[in-house]
């Protein structure tokens, strides 16, 4: 068994596990999506994926009839140009892309418009430092995903958006900054 292999099985496995539901019930991992229209869009790129020749490992359906609940899916056999890998999809779709060394993994993840966020996994620090430094991204994340702190700067490039929230460079994107300059002696 590959590591490709095994990263898709425990993937789809945690996938597998998360519990869907009303969001004030503490027992529940994963809300449903936004809208309607947003669960519609998140189920039309889970059939594209599939179209385009993609695997659903797990999940790739709606949840009930009630709510706008989608199974978190996993898609293994994705290439880099396929749209699920090239979509902000905003709904709970995994695409897992198979890479041949650093080189083609840094290519993959830059090879999209997007550049809001990514994760590294590696105990190598000076590989992880390395690739760090080359993602266009936003932010990255090492050996861990998701957490934010409104104390650091959030944002991303290309059609991830434009300027920061959150941090010292916030406020520089919510306020419009005058300089005025004020003699105080005689008029010239």
């Amino acid at each position: 068994e590959s590591i490709y292999d095994e990263m898709v099985e425990r993937l789809a496995a945690r996938a597998a596990a998360i519990r869907l539901g009303d969001p004030r019930d503490p027992g529940t991992w994963m809300g449903p999506v936004v809208s309607g229209i947003q669960m519609k869009r998140v189920l039309d790129y889970i059939d594209i994926g599939r179209r385009e020749g993609a695997s659903a490992v797990t999940g790739g359906d709606r949840l009930g009839d009630v709510g706008y609940f989608v199974r978190p899916t996993v898609f293994a056999g994705v290439a880099p140009d396929m749209r699920i890998a090239q979509a902000a999809i905003f709904g709970p779709v995994d695409a897992v892309i198979k890479f041949k060394d650093e080189a083609d993994a840094l290519r993959i993840a830059n090879g999209t418009r997007y550049s809001l966020a990514a994760g590294v996994w590696s105990s190598d620090i000076g590989r992880v430092h390395r690739f760090a430094r080359r993602l266009k991204a936003g932010t990255v994340w090492v050996n861990t995903f998701g957490p934010t702190d409104v104390r650091l700067p959030w944002g991303g490039a290309r059609d991830s958006g434009f300027g920061r929230e959150h941090g010292d460079m916030a406020i520089e994107n919510f306020t419009e900054p005058k300089t005025v300059w004020i003699n105080t002696g005689p008029a010239t």
